[in-house]
């Protein structure tokens, strides 16, 4: 017996199997970029939200959700001329709502830029409410600022609980989620100044 004759099916099969292997993963890769290209809200999940490489994947994802929800008059914005809004919508009430969508990583969170962009976006879309929705979470100062002026914020928890609703076919309480008013208590500078000087 020849060393040769036993290496040499050891060798075929070696190679065979990873040509199998790199296939599976190559598909699967694939897979992926075809459901976040295709931004099907219905196949979604967070962690594909996570992998997707920038903020338009997650805005196409939005404006698929929305349409898909039921509103009405839902548009995506142009990316270089959107006045900070990158959804506009038609709420059940009739209200036009802007949409500034965030999408970062767990851990960066979102500060007070999208805040400030949104509010001052809707004079532009004539809008009656701003939000902002993001993947991740707000700093203090975002929270903040959002509470003053009446802009909605949707973190990551909001964005995973309205994937499950979607999913599991609750439209109604996902809309809800999406239309309640924040209930914040806030402490404005004026406020803040006041209690100080007592």
């Amino acid at each position: 017996m020849n060393w040769n004759d036993n290496v040499t099916p050891w060798v075929i099969g070696s190679i065979a199997v990873l040509l199998l292997l790199a296939w599976v993963i190559r598909r699967t890769i694939r897979r992926g970029q075809r459901i976040r290209s295709e931004a099907n809200p219905r196949k979604i999940s967070i962690k594909d939200i996570d992998k997707m490489e920038d903020g338009s994947e997650f805005e196409l994802y939005l404006f698929h959700l929305f349409q898909q929800l039921g509103y009405e008059e839902v548009h995506k914005t142009t990316s270089s001329r959107d006045f900070g809004a990158d959804l506009v919508f038609t709420d059940r009430l009739g209200r036009r709502n802007v949409i500034q969508a965030k999408r970062y990583g767990a851990n960066h969170p979102v500060g007070l830029s999208a805040v400030q962009e949104i509010y001052t976006s809707m004079r532009y879309y004539e809008a009656d409410r701003s939000m902002v929705l993001t993947s991740a979470r707000y700093t203090e100062a975002c929270r903040t600022l959002a509470a003053v002026n009446g802009v909605k914020l949707l973190d990551r928890e909001d964005l995973m609980d309205l994937i499950v609703l979607f999913k599991s076919r609750r439209v109604e309480e996902a809309m809800e989620l999406i239309e309640e008013d924040d209930q914040e208590p806030i402490e404005t500078w004026q406020s803040r100044r006041k209690r100080t000087t007592r």
